[in-house]
């Protein structure tokens, strides 16, 4: 079975403007990925869609959520990117969490959330600190919705506090960020084939 990846980029440009530095952070850890076998389907950047806002898998008319849920639970990895803002994920990446939210009461016959079997991963970038404290909240929202959290499940990158360089303005991807990366990649790819494998059971209805 070949296992695919699929991202989310939350960053506040659309595609249309200029490179994303949170796209350079997805291709690093899907380039890791297909290290082991695992296929990257695309990156969905969220503010190209409408996306609207509300707790239910469906808000209406015109709501482009529906195909991206579908699209993201045809994968068996799912990496979160976002940007860091005001020391906090950006307010896009908040609003597909809320999305998600709908997964608690879309549950099958013994209780499992569509989400679940599948793992997620995340990918950070920023000017300042504000890392471990987005994928600690990432963390948390994600598993509520019933995805699964490897081991060192985030590849990140800040630069020195009040600085102006962005990650894809960097000469070249610093050796921890890129083994970092690695490791991630190699997580999600075992854990995702173990689950493939041998999916939750859930509970008895």
């Amino acid at each position: 079975m070949t296992l695919k990846a699929i991202a989310l980029n939350c960053s506040l440009k659309g595609r249309a403007g200029e490179q994303s530095s949170t796209d350079k952070m997805i291709g690093l850890v899907a380039s890791a990925l297909a290290a082991h076998g695992v296929s990257f389907v695309e990156t969905i950047r969220i503010v190209d869609h409408d996306v609207r806002p509300g707790v239910t898998s469906d808000e209406g008319e015109g709501d482009a959520w529906p195909d991206i849920r579908r699209r993201i639970l045809a994968a068996n990895i799912l990496i979160f990117g976002t940007p860091v803002w005001l020391g906090q994920m950006s307010s896009v990446a908040k609003r597909v969490l809320e999305r998600m939210d709908a997964f608690l009461s879309e549950t099958d016959e013994q209780g499992r959330m569509p989400s679940y079997g599948k793992v997620a991963v995340a990918a950070i970038v920023g000017n300042e600190d504000g890392a471990h404290g987005i994928s600690a909240d990432l963390y948390q929202g994600l598993s509520d919705t019933g995805w699964t959290i490897p081991a060192a499940a985030v590849s990140y990158w800040v630069g020195e506090a009040m600085g102006k360089t962005d990650f894809k303005e960097l000469p070249e991807v610093p050796e921890k960020v890129r083994s970092t990366a690695a490791m991630v990649a190699s997580n999600a790819a075992h854990l995702a084939n173990l689950l493939a494998k041998q999916p939750y059971p859930g509970v008895g209805g």
